[in-house]
């Protein structure tokens, strides 16, 4: 049957299959990648896996499947290796495992395959993971790189941001919270951060601005919380 599942998936473009398989059907993707490795599907197979395991919230798995991708297209001296092995490092992170994502994220970087976009969004991820493992310096350098690459997402400006106030720049957090604020103002998270600066900064007004603004968004999620806690030390009265 193998042979047959290989002319079947020959008939259009498995990988385009499995992206949005793996949206509707994260379980049947699973299925049809384990199919498809077994037709001889290689890395984009193993690709594939990862994709519908990351869909399932089953993050270590997912890593795991990229990584094989990745080790499986270096065999073939392919140049997409380095995108499995971004993928896989950004599997490692919400795993919650920063340095295998670090170590993922290192092989994704030094390969100097990825470009534009792609390459962004591994500094960012790196950057993420440097934090994790409290090295600032490191995560700052990748974060300029970041928002060169990947100057259109709002996260790289935001924890670019959030870096220079703990590193005590304020300079550097205002401007960086005003390109998040530009990309995605509707984002309770960069408003809670952008109060968190602008309070840092002597700007009274701003912060609690922001932080309304942050609590309006998301009431119940983790930033609209932190921005009522944060818009309470101006009500001291509502509090007794």
């Amino acid at each position: 049957m193998i042979p047959l599942l290989a002319l079947l998936l020959a008939a259009d473009d498995p990988a385009t299959r499995c992206v949005s398989l793996a949206r509707a059907d994260p379980a049947e993707a699973e299925r049809m990648a384990e199919r498809w490795s077994l037709a001889g599907g290689g890395a984009k197979a193993r690709e594939c896996l990862g994709m519908s395991l990351t869909e399932q919230s089953r993050y270590d798995a997912a890593a795991a499947a990229f990584e094989d991708a990745a080790r499986t297209a270096e065999l073939a001296k392919d140049t997409m290796a380095a995108r499995y092995w971004a993928e896989a490092g950004n599997a490692h992170l919400a795993a919650g495992a920063p340095a295998r994502a670090r170590a993922a994220l290192d092989a994704a970087l030094a390969a100097g395959t990825l470009e534009g976009l792609s390459r962004g969004e591994a500094h960012l991820d790196r950057a993420r993971a440097l934090v994790a493992a409290g090295d600032t310096q490191g995560a700052r350098d990748d974060l300029d790189a970041a928002t060169r690459d990947a100057a259109g997402d709002p996260l790289a400006w935001l924890l670019s941001a959030t870096l220079a106030r703990r590193m005590n720049d304020l300079p550097r957090a205002r401007a960086d919270i005003a390109e998040a604020l530009k990309r995605s103002a509707d984002d309770a998270q960069v408003q809670l951060e952008a109060g968190n600066i602008a309070a840092l900064s002597g700007d009274e007004a701003g912060a609690k601005a922001a932080w309304n603004t942050a609590q309006r968004i998301a009431p119940t999620a983790p930033a609209g919380v932190a921005a009522g806690k944060a818009l309470a030390q101006f009500q001291p009265d509502q509090l007794r």
